[in-house]
């Protein structure tokens, strides 16, 4: 059963990077406008693509979408709500408390916590306020709340306010200190997420192993939080026109081989399949399609691949990886959007460099990563691991509690204990991990899977809160963190590698990152363009189409850098030694 036969009046679409949860929180707003339903469209990314995907300039009031009546949507902005909620929490001690004071609280509220809690609390008002959205039959969440948030949100200290009286130091759950007065608030936020007749969670997820996996373990955290009202949306299914191209039976195998293995939590949830479409859904009249396949624009087949173009526009894989071997050590780190292949390119780029004779670490940041299945197997000279949060926050916890704990009372330990309890120390100790890793590199080559794009900035913005809280609690900044922003903008011995799908969305967050780097003194090294079907021989129409749309973002993308490589889409899966040398071009 679809969640759109009965929907709910609030929908959220949740899931791994790259899965299309735009696309379907849009098509689903504009299904149910076209239904004759009021609907409110709401993007909480602070990366939001939602203005490119309706077709309409949007802010953080409702907008008419064009060309649909019934449809209003908004961004909520993340950084203005946290300033907004700093303003609201040290406000009211302005000349009450000293100017050192409050430059104190302001430092305790600049850190990632901050951020979500305030993005949380505009969130609160659009679904816990009923009179907020009044005029609406329907509000629909572009990314719900996540796991992290809500953990955040389930520790006592959120409404008891005792940092406001708490003597032994504040920490990074400082700003849940002004959460008091919006008790009730979040009270019914909270359980309107966890109820049935009021709230669906839609996990969006593709026919891939990596991605229902993902899906899993959501499944599985907001369930163990009370969110049980979960439906499951397989985004991109594709079944071969042309049963004569190998290239579409491929895609059309692998697919089917993931949905064997479906893990047995999501097959109990209800879901929909959405097909994969021939073009981008952006505009009113393309997310229509989405839901209603009768509507699908026809499909061309115009096949123009145009390899000439291709070729002459970028490099080789293989002579990127030639450019990178050449310094014999150095941090490579592949950064984008989630679900565009960062794993796969790292793996392909440490295993290549391993044959080519050179000693390899390839590590990860991403807890949804697979880099040990990627590699499939052992390679002499390549190391294989993942900064794991749960071990680092665990060793980092023991360490505070031996220093800055050690001449506690009870009582101020027992505070100390339950700060430590918040995502923020996980945020802490995996920062401290990614600095230790990227410090292996005077040694050798490592090769950095680094998470989806957000979760990437948090961990090169956190330096600064890093010192805070290091300064906090053990007392003494470990080298390799003082030496991490030096040696990410040292282009001697840093090689970021934004990698992207040939679509608009992935294409422009992508650009969106090489300006936040650039900003940061990091100038990124080369883009890698994968799974283009443009550089293929495929002939099924639906693929065909998909590659001649590829083409403005392939272009777009060359006027951004000197250094291009295009990766065409692999019949064979790229996992183990023998396909990632093909991938990586090795002969």
């Amino acid at each position: 059963m679809s969640f759109l036969d009965r929907p709910t009046r609030a929908l959220f679409f949740t899931g791994k990077g790259g899965m299309g949860k735009t696309s379907v929180a849009s098509a689903t707003a504009v299904t149910l406008a076209g239904q004759g339903r009021r609907a409110l469209l709401v993007s909480t990314d602070p990366a939001s693509n939602l203005d490119e995907v309706l077709a309409t300039p949007l802010g953080q009031t409702p907008t008419q979408v064009a060309g649909v009546n019934g449809l209003f949507a908004l961004n909520l902005d993340p950084e203005e709500a946290a300033r907004d909620y700093r303003e609201r929490v040290v406000g009211p001690y302005r000349g009450v408390l000293p100017d050192s004071a409050l430059a104190s609280i302001e430092e305790q509220l600049s850190g990632a916590c901050t951020l979500e809690i305030a993005a949380f609390d505009e969130f609160a008002r659009l679904l816990g306020d009923q009179e907020a959205t009044a005029g609406f039959d329907h509000v629909i969440f572009d990314t719900a709340p996540t796991g992290h948030t809500l953990r955040l949100l389930s520790l006592p200290s959120a409404w008891t306010g005792f940092i406001a009286d708490n003597t032994t130091g504040t920490s990074c759950l400082g700003p849940l200190a002004g959460l008091t007065a919006q008790h009730a608030l979040y009270e019914a936020t909270l359980a309107a997420l966890g109820d049935g007749d009021v709230t669906t969670l839609v996990l969006v997820s593709r026919p891939e192993r990596s991605a229902l996996d993902e899906a899993e373990r959501t499944r599985i955290e907001l369930a163990t939080l009370g969110v049980d009202n979960q439906h499951l949306v397989l985004n991109g299914i594709f079944i071969a026109t042309d049963r004569d191209d190998t290239l579409a039976l491929a895609l059309e195998a692998r697919q089917q081989e993931a949905l064997a293995g479906f893990p047995d939590g999501l097959a109990h949830l209800p879901r929909t399949a959405v097909p994969l479409l021939p073009f981008a859904p952006l505009g009113a009249d393309a997310l229509a399609a989405v839901f209603e396949p009768t509507h699908m624009p026809a499909v061309t087949a115009r096949g123009a691949h145009a390899r000439g173009l291709l070729s002459a526009t970028a490099l080789p894989l293989p002579a990127l990886i030639d450019e990178i071997a050449e310094t014999g050590h150095g941090i490579v780190l592949t950064m984008g959007k989630g679900g565009v292949g960062k794993t796969t390119i790292a793996a392909a780029i440490a295993a290549e460099l391993v044959r080519r004779g050179h000693t390899v670490h390839l590590s990860t940041t991403d807890p949804a990563a697979h880099v040990a299945e990627t590699i499939d197997g052992e390679l002499d000279g390549l190391t294989v691991s993942r900064i794991d949060p749960q071990a680092e926050t665990a060793a980092y916890t023991e360490e505070v509690l031996a220093t800055a704990g050690r001449d506690l009372d009870t009582q101020a330990r027992a505070l100390l204990e339950e700060d430590l309890r918040s995502p923020c120390t996980e945020e802490i100790a995996v920062f401290r991990a990614f600095a230790r890793t990227v410090a292996e590199a005077e040694q050798g080559f490592v090769v950095l899977d680094t998470a989806p794009t957000g979760h990437t900035l948090l961990l090169l913005e956190a330096a600064e809160a890093y010192h805070r809280e290091v300064s906090r609690t053990t007392g003494e900044v470990p080298e390799e963190v003082r030496q991490l922003l030096p040696r990410l903008r040292d282009p001697g011995f840093t090689r970021v590698l934004l990698v992207t799908l040939p679509e608009a969305t992935p294409v422009h967050e992508a650009v969106r990152l090489s300006d936040d780097l650039r900003r940061a003194d990091i100038e990124p090294y080369a883009w890698i363009i994968n799974q283009s079907f443009a550089e293929t021989h495929t002939t099924d129409p639906v693929l065909v189409e998909r590659a001649s749309r590829e083409l403005p973002y392939i272009l777009e993308v060359a006027d951004q850098t000197q250094m291009l490589a295009i990766v065409p889409w692999q019949a064979e899966a790229p996992v183990g030694a023998e396909q990632l040398a093909a991938l990586a071009g090795a002969t």
